[in-house]
């Protein structure tokens, strides 16, 4: 999947979670809820397009953490919604399905990235210097 594909995916999920609470039932605990899936839900789009955007890797990876929060924080409401009686697990289960698989991929690329900046190939550099020849090799 590419960056253009996670971003509508992380999209799509935002707003399923937007008709999700327009359909709450009236109460403090609904809302209160509701508000909080709502912050987090949004927050994996806007998080991941900040992260599309980032200037190095250090800084993707802080903003991808951020998506791996808010898509676990997210499952969290939806849970809790369950668990309280406010909606029926079946209602909840095509959004925990979807905030798990964002979850899921969002720790593989974080794998991912860590991977590539630790690599022996990205410690050294490969270019090499032709009037000074190779690291190690003495010049005339």
């Amino acid at each position: 999947m590419d960056a253009d594909e996670f971003k509508q995916r992380t999209k799509r999920f935002a707003l399923d979670a937007i008709v999700l609470v327009g359909e709450l039932p009236g109460g403090k605990v609904s809302e209160v809820l509701g508000r909080q899936l709502l912050r987090s839900a949004t927050s994996v789009g806007a998080n991941y397009r900040a992260a599309a955007r980032a200037q190095s890797p250090a800084q993707m990876l802080a903003k991808l953490s951020i998506v791996e929060e808010e898509a676990d924080e997210s499952l969290y409401w939806l849970e809790l919604f369950v668990e309280t009686g406010i909606i029926p697990a079946g209602r909840a289960q095509p959004l925990r399905k979807e905030a798990s698989q964002l979850l899921a991929m969002t720790v593989a690329s974080k794998k991912t990235l860590r991977a590539r900046a630790t690599s022996p190939a990205r410690r050294q550099s490969s270019i090499v210097n032709r009037q000074s020849g190779p690291p190690g090799v003495p010049t005339r």
